[in-house]
Order: structure tokens, then sequence, then C-alpha cells
């Protein structure tokens, strides 16, 4: 009895959201990059990030908000894809790991990612506000620079990689313990490059350029966008 069809058209909701998530959150990123040249912006003096940030308006406080719905998003659909009966009943440590990890991952990275919502619009204001002393501007420069590193670098960066990268590398083994072939290939070296990259913030930590690991960063996450495509395009065909 072929049951192909059938496990299609089960899992043909997954599928799609599977797919759509990876465009979806690609369309923010793509934004960012073209109106506020994130991610480079990031590397750049507070001042500088800080009246480019307030030239933005409206706009780019409502892309940052998307790109953090977008990451929040993951949360179910990370849960979704790794918990099944058939995952829990066959390798339930696996499945339980890929949705802890990943449901953490979305989580960690939109708190990241909020702090241009409902921080960085008001040190924005502060700093290019006609009116401000020096002392005013240099304590909107400094506590901008310290909610990016705690708020951007060590949680939505550096956490929320390192946990994406988990998720990536445990739904691959589950793929491929289920005899997938390219799609968990994909999956891992994804991960790979997306732990790899979360040495950047270690490396402007340790006072080095992190330019190599955010580049690879990048690409991890490219990698990811694929790997959700070809897992989606697998459960759309009932695999």
């Amino acid at each position: 009895m072929d049951t192909a069809f059938p496990a299609a058209r089960r899992n043909a909701p997954l599928g799609a959201a599977a797919i759509a998530f990876a465009i979806a959150f690609n369309i923010p990123f793509a934004t960012l990059s073209a109106t506020f040249e994130y991610p480079d912006v990031l590397r750049r003096p507070a001042g500088e990030v800080l009246t480019l940030f307030h030239a933005g308006g409206a706009p780019l406080i409502l892309t940052w908000h998307a790109f953090a719905i977008a990451a929040l998003m993951f949360v179910p659909l990370a849960i979704a894809l790794s918990l099944d009966t058939r995952r829990i009943a066959t390798h339930p440590a696996l499945a339980a790991g890929a949705a802890i990890t990943g449901s953490l991952a979305g989580l960690a990275q939109a708190i990241g990612l909020w702090r241009w919502v409902f921080v960085v619009p008001s040190l924005a204001s502060a700093y290019v506000d006609p009116a401000a002393t020096e002392a005013a501007r240099a304590a909107a420069e400094n506590t901008f620079a310290l909610i990016n590193l705690y708020g951007g670098v060590a949680i939505g960066e550096h956490l929320g990689q390192l946990l994406t990268a988990l998720f990536v590398l445990l739904l691959a083994l589950l793929q491929l313990r289920e005899g997938g072939r390219i799609t968990p290939i994909i999956g891992f070296v994804a991960a790979a490059a997306i732990l790899l990259g979360t040495n950047e913030g270690l490396a402007i930590a340790l006072g080095r350029s992190g330019e190599f690991f955010g580049l690879v960063t990048i690409a991890g996450f490219l990698g990811l966008s694929a790997w959700l495509v070809a897992t989606g395009v697998g459960l759309l065909r009932g695999r």
C-alpha cells in the first residue's frame, strides 16, 4: 500500500510553514540591509548608529519589530518540526532536545532584536536632540553600547545562534536516522557555520576583528534557510 500521498497530505501544512518561514525571515533582514546597512552598521561608532537609526523613523522601527516577530515564530515551528508521535516513540531524547533548543533559540533572538524597538528609539532621540549637552550625548552612546553588547551580542547573537546551531544539529540527526540524505547534510553544514559564527562576539571582546565570523554567520543563516526549504519540500512529499 502506498502511504506517500497520505503522509504528504498530513505533513503539507508543516512543510509549507517551514518554507514560508525560510522566506519570511529573510524579508526584514533584506530590508534592514538595504535601509540600515545591517549587519555592518552594528560595528560602527554608537553615535553614528543612533543618528542613522533616528533618520529611519517609524518604518525602521516597524521593520525591526517584524524581524523580532519572525524570530519568535521560530518557537512554534521548532516544536512542530521536532515533535511528532513517531519521533517521540523512536528518538525521544533527540526530539525533545531539538524542541527545547529551537524554542529557546527563537526566544533569545527575539529578545535581542526587540532592543531596537523598545530601547534604541529613546536613546536615538536623546542623542540627536538639538538641546542635548555633550554629557547627555555621551550617556546615550554609552548606554547604547552596553545594550548592544549585552542584549545584542551576548543574548541575541551568541546565545541565540548557539541554540539555533544545536537545534539544527539535533533535527538533522533525526532526519539522518530516518533515512534522509541531502537535507541532513545541508543541516550539518548550516549548524557548523552558525556555531563558528558565534565567535564573532568573543573576538570583539578580545579586541580582535570579528569580520570573518560575521561573514560565516551570514552564510550559516543562508544555509539554515536552505535547510528549512529542503525540510519543507521533504514534508510536502511525505518523507
